[in-house]
C-alpha cells in the first residue's frame, strides 16, 4: 500500500482538529506509520484551519504537496476552493455545503461563489467531487457540532477500514456524553454517500 494523503480544511470551530485526530488514530491502530500537521491560524475568530494527515507503510513528511492529496475533506465551500490545487487528479473531494463567508465578503469587498460554481470547479479538479449538506444532517441529529463526523462517515465509505473500527476510534476521541450522537452522525454520513452512489 502506498501512503494515503488526507487534507482537512475549514474554519475555526468546525471540529477539523478532532476529525484529523480520529483519522490519524485510525491509521495508527491499523499499524501504519502516521504523520500529521496542523495550521490553526485565527481559528478562534473563524479563521482558516487546515490539517494534513498521511499514513502508509513509511511516511517521511507530514505535509502534502500540491497535487498530491488523495482526499480533500472540506468543512466549508470556500475553503474547498482555496485548497483544490492540492488534489491529485484521481483524488476525491468531500465538501460540506456550509457557507461561512470571510470578512472580505461580509464587508462587501468580496464575492462568495454560488454552489453550482463551487461544484463545477471541484469536479474539474478531482476524479470524484461530492458535496454534502452535512450541517442539515447534524441539525437533524440535534447538534450542529457533529457535522465533522458526518463528513468522516462519508469518507469512511471510500476506505477499507471496518465501520466498527471507526466507531471505536470515534468513541475514544469525543466526550463520553457525545459518543452515541457521533456514531449516529458517522453512519448518516456514510449512508449519504452510499445512497448517492447506488
Amino acid at each position: 500500500m502506498k501512503s494515503i494523503n488526507f487534507l482537512l480544511v475549514g474554519v475555526g470551530g468546525q471540529g477539523i482538529l478532532t476529525a484529523s485526530d480520529i483519522l490519524a488514530e485510525l491509521g495508527l491502530q491499523t499499524g501504519y506509520d502516521v504523520k500529521k500537521s496542523e495550521v490553526h491560524g485565527m481559528s478562534q475568530r473563524g479563521g482558516a484551519v487546515s490539517s494534513h494527515v498521511r499514513f502508509g507503510p513509511r511516511v517521511y513528511s507530514p505535509l502534502i504537496a500540491q497535487g498530491e492529496a488523495d482526499f480533500l475533506l472540506a468543512f466549508e465551500q470556500l475553503e474547498a476552493l482555496r485548497w483544490a490545487t492540492f488534489l491529485h487528479p484521481e483524488g476525491t473531494v468531500l465538501a460540506s455545503t456550509q457557507r461561512l463567508p470571510p470578512i472580505s465578503v461580509t464587508s462587501g469587498n468580496g464575492h462568495y461563489p454560488e454552489l453550482a460554481a463551487v461544484r463545477e470547479e471541484l469536479t474539474g479538479r478531482a476524479q470524484r467531487a461530492i458535496l454534502l449538506d452535512a450541517p442539515l444532517v447534524a441539525q437533524q441529529l440535534g447538534n450542529p457540532r457533529v457535522a465533522n463526523t458526518v463528513l468522516l462517515g462519508a469518507l469512511s465509505s471510500f476506505l477499507s477500514f471496518p465501520i466498527a473500527q471507526w466507531e471505536e476510534i470515534v468513541g475514544q476521541c469525543v466526550p463520553t456524553r457525545f459518543i452515541d450522537l457521533n456514531i449516529k452522525a458517522l453512519h448518516m454520513g456514510r449512508d449519504l454517500v452510499e445512497t448517492e452512489n447506488r
